[in-house]
């Protein structure tokens, strides 16, 4: 990839819109978009002035002929996302329009982009690390509003600034090693043993941390998985229809009406969750039923979360706690549904006889009335997220490559650990710190021997 080429895209969504946008990055952008633009005003003798949104025409060059009126911006280099020098212009969302202001730009010299390369050029121009370019494209596939706030904390760089303290600790250990190894004739100190592992001590235990927010971060990027089972007639259609807020699922008086899965993503507190109607579990009565239930088998095994509805008028303690057996300590939520059909006093007393204890939660719900609901909610955004889940929004681990690289580093670390109470020789030691780094820079950009060297000399008075 030749990052002097003068690149073209279409930068908007394929498809009909009110407006479009071209964006031409690169040292020609300017050049190229100038003769294609006839613009109403000049700045300092030039048509397309830095940090200017200029309204005119865009023009064929060859014949002179009007295409479009369009709004042309020119972003000067390094002020701009891939710092290039950057032209947008802005045209009547018609694919025809958008694609002939490409095809000039292509005749006059540009290049077509590759998928991302806007994104790749201001990674490689340093404008933003490995983490931020990963959440560019995070935030473009949001499905929530709290996926993409996430995203955003990802863009301005939080994942970075919390391995950045972490990382520093781990070269200024390596560092101190280094000019113990290198410079003994100078009489810099070698670190005990014990100080050697306190420091490791204080690089592992925050990257554990970060290591095990990957369990959140990874339900926040990607969404769950809920199915919904019972005994037929308990009310799960009607419960998975005040979820959705809609009636997505028939129901009707008749036991055995779902034969089919059914499913339906909502946003639960911001995390996009997967609401799996399933068919009734009980002995088929029909070939058709039959393999509904079996359907609806497949889907608790694999669901993220269960959802198993009782009917609170009407409970069934052995059918109930045959159907407890086959969840296999999965993360399950029980619910007593159909509360507004017993008194308040029966209610108690056969809550008490529901699943036994150390079930996630037990809640009671009215699908007809609503009772209970907004409860449920709750209960399953705390079954997703775990008490500490807002407090670990900033800078946790989304996806499984960082998730990789923090526990290649934990396991380098370790090796390290194991090496000093070996008593193996500081040069060896200094292979697994290495080690423990690499990974980091893999998420957040390269530590390069100068970083090392440079911090040695800085930190000792060698060779005075």
């Amino acid at each position: 990839m030749n990052l002097d080429d003068t690149i073209v895209a279409v930068a908007t969504p394929p498809g009909r819109g009110g407006i479009g946008v071209v964006r031409l990055a690169g040292p020609e952008a300017r050049a190229i978009a100038g003769p294609m633009l006839r613009l109403a005003s000049k700045v300092g003798g030039h048509e397309l002035a830095p940090g200017r949104a200029s309204f005119g025409e865009l023009i064929d060059p060859a014949t002179g002929e009007r295409i479009d009126e369009v709004v042309a911006t020119y972003f000067a280099k390094p002020h701009s996302y891939t710092t290039d020098d950057i032209v947008e212009i802005s045209a009547h969302g018609a694919p025809v329009v958008l694609q002939h202001i490409v095809a000039i730009a292509l005749q006059r010299g540009a290049r077509l982009a590759e998928p991302g390369e806007f994104t790749m050029r201001a990674f490689l121009n340093g404008r933003l690390d490995l983490t931020q370019a990963e959440a560019v494209r995070d935030l473009i596939d949001s499905q929530t509003l709290f996926q993409a706030k996430v995203a955003a904390q990802q863009l301005e760089g939080a994942l970075s600034k919390r391995l950045k303290p972490i990382k520093q600790k781990l070269v200024d250990l390596i560092a101190v090693l280094e000019a113990g190894v290198d410079f003994a004739e100078d009489d810099v100190s070698v670190l005990p043993g014990e100080e050697i592992l306190k420091r490791i001590a204080a690089v592992r235990e925050p990257l554990e941390e970060l290591a095990q927010s990957f369990a959140y971060g990874k339900i926040v990027h990607e969404g769950l998985t809920l199915a919904i089972v019972g005994r037929p007639n308990v009310g799960k259609s009607s419960l998975f229809n005040r979820l959705v807020e809609r009636e997505r699922a028939i129901v009707t008086a008749t036991p055995g009406t779902t034969r089919d899965l059914v499913s339906e993503t909502v946003a639960i507190g911001g995390i996009p969750v997967r609401l799996v109607d399933t068919a009734g579990i009980r002995t088929a009565a029909d070939e058709a039923e039959s393999l509904g239930i079996q359907k609806s088998y497949e889907a608790l095994a694999e669901a993220d979360l269960v959802l198993v509805v009782l009917d609170a008028s009407n409970l069934h303690p052995e059918e109930d706690a045959a159907l407890q057996g086959r969840l296999e300590n999965r993360s399950a939520i029980f619910v007593q549904n159909k509360s507004d059909l017993v008194k308040a006093p029966h209610l108690n007393k056969t809550a008490q006889a529901a699943p036994a204890a150390g079930n996630p939660a037990q809640l009671r719900t009215s699908a007809v009335t609503g009772e209970g609901i907004s409860e449920l909610r709750e209960a399953i955004l705390k079954q997703i997220a775990g008490d500490h889940g807002a407090q670990q929004e900033s800078g946790m681990l989304t996806n499984v490559r960082h998730q990789g690289l923090v526990r290649d580093s934990l396991a380098a670390l370790d090796a390290a650990v194991a090496a000093i109470r070996n008593s193996i020789p500081h040069e060896m030691l200094l292979l697994d710190l290495y080690n423990a780094l690499r990974p980091l820079d893999a998420i957040t950009g390269a530590t390069t021997t100068d970083d090392i060297l440079n911090l040695i000399f800085s930190s000792f008075c060698i060779g005075k």
